[in-house]
C-alpha cells in the first residue's frame, strides 16, 4: 500500500536555505524534526501536555452536547467551516468537536471534487444543499474555499473565477447572518517544517497513508503560493458579519481547544458553564489577518 504512493525528492528554500526532502526516506531529516514546532512564529517550545489535554478535552465535550440540546429545543442553526492548508489538522478537530455529539443533528461534510453537472451550478450551491435544517451542526471539512486557496495555486480555476469568488463571498454570507445562522469560520495556521513533518508521518505510518495524495506532494513546492492566497483570502473575506478565526495548529491539541473554546464562548446555550470552557489562549487562537502579521 505505502509503495503506491508517488515518490518524488524535493528541492525546496527554507529561510533563505536550500534544502532536499526525500518524503520516501524513512528518517525524518534533523532540520525538520528540530525545527517543526518553532515554525511559522510557533509561540510555545513545548506541546500541552496529553493528561491536561484530556481532561479539558472532556470539559469542553460535554458543553458541546448541552449545546446540541438547546439547538433541538430552539430550532437555532450552527455552521462552521474548517480550513487551513494539508495537515493542519482540520480532520482532526472536526472529529473531537463532534465526538460525543448525535451524529443524525450534527454532520460532517466533506465534499469531493464536483461532477459535470455540478460545475455547471452556481459555484455555492453544492455546500448550500447541505446547510443545516432547524436543530443542527454542520462542519464542514474544507468549503467553498477551496476557490481562494487550492484550486488557483494548482490551476483549477480561472484568475477572472477566483477574483469573482472573494468579491462575491462576503456577499454570499451575509445572508447566513440575515437568516439567522451561527456561522464560523476556522483557519488553522501551521509551519512549514511542521507539514513536512504531518506528511513525512502519513507516508510511513500505514494506518494514515490513505491522508498522503499526489496533491500534498505536489503542494510542497508551492508553499509561498499557498501563502500568497491565504493572506489575500484573509484580507478581502473577513467581515464583521463572518470573521475568519485563526488557530495556530503546530500543537493539534492546543489547536483544537482553543477552537471548541471559542466555538462555545459564542453560543448563547442553556446551561452554559463559564468555567469549564476557560479562557482562549490569545497567543493561539486570534481574528483576522492581523493575527498572523
Amino acid at each position: 500500500m505505502v509503495e503506491d504512493v508517488e515518490s518524488r525528492a524535493v528541492e525546496l528554500e527554507i529561510s533563505g536555505n536550500r534544502r532536499i526532502f526525500d518524503i520516501d526516506d524513512p528518517k525524518l531529516p534533523d532540520w525538520v524534526k528540530d525545527n517543526a514546532l518553532a515554525s511559522g512564529g510557533y509561540p510555545y517550545d513545548d506541546k500541552i501536555d496529553e493528561d491536561e489535554y484530556e481532561k479539558e478535552l472532556e470539559k469542553l465535550q460535554i458543553e458541546l452536547v448541552k449545546v446540541q440540546f438547546w439547538l433541538q429545543a430552539t430550532g437555532k442553526r450552527v455552521v462552521a467551516v474548517f480550513e487551513g492548508r494539508d495537515a493542519a489538522g482540520k480532520g482532526g478537530t472536526i472529529t473531537v468537536t463532534r465526538a460525543y455529539m448525535n451524529p443524525r443533528s450534527a454532520r460532517v461534510v466533506a465534499l469531493t471534487k464536483p461532477t459535470e453537472t455540478e460545475q455547471g451550478q452556481w459555484y455555492y450551491q453544492r455546500y448550500v444543499s447541505h446547510f443545516p435544517t432547524a436543530g443542527e451542526f454542520v462542519l464542514f471539512d474544507r468549503s467553498w474555499y477551496n476557490r481562494a486557496g487550492v484550486e488557483p495555486v494548482m490551476g483549477f480555476c480561472t484568475d477572472e473565477q477566483y477574483v469573482k469568488f472573494l468579491k462575491e463571498t462576503p456577499r454570499f454570507e451575509k445572508i447566513f447572518k440575515d437568516k439567522g445562522y451561527h456561522f464560523f469560520k476556522f483557519w488553522l495556521d501551521i509551519g512549514r517544517e511542521m507539514q513536512i513533518e504531518r506528511f513525512h508521518d502519513r507516508r510511513h505510518d500505514p494506518l494514515k497513508i490513505w491522508k498522503l495524495s499526489s496533491m500534498d506532494i505536489a503542494a510542497l513546492k508551492k508553499w509561498d503560493d499557498y501563502t500568497d492566497k491565504r493572506d489575500r483570502m484573509l484580507k478581502e473575506t473577513h467581515t464583521d458579519h463572518a470573521p475568519w478565526v485563526v488557530v495556530r495548529s503546530n500543537d493539534k491539541r492546543r489547536a483544537r481547544l482553543n477552537a471548541i473554546r471559542h466555538l462555545l464562548k459564542s453560543l448563547n446555550y442553556d446551561g452554559k458553564d463559564k468555567k469549564a470552557i476557560g479562557a482562549i489562549d490569545d497567543k493561539i487562537l486570534g481574528l483576522g489577518p492581523k493575527f498572523l502579521k
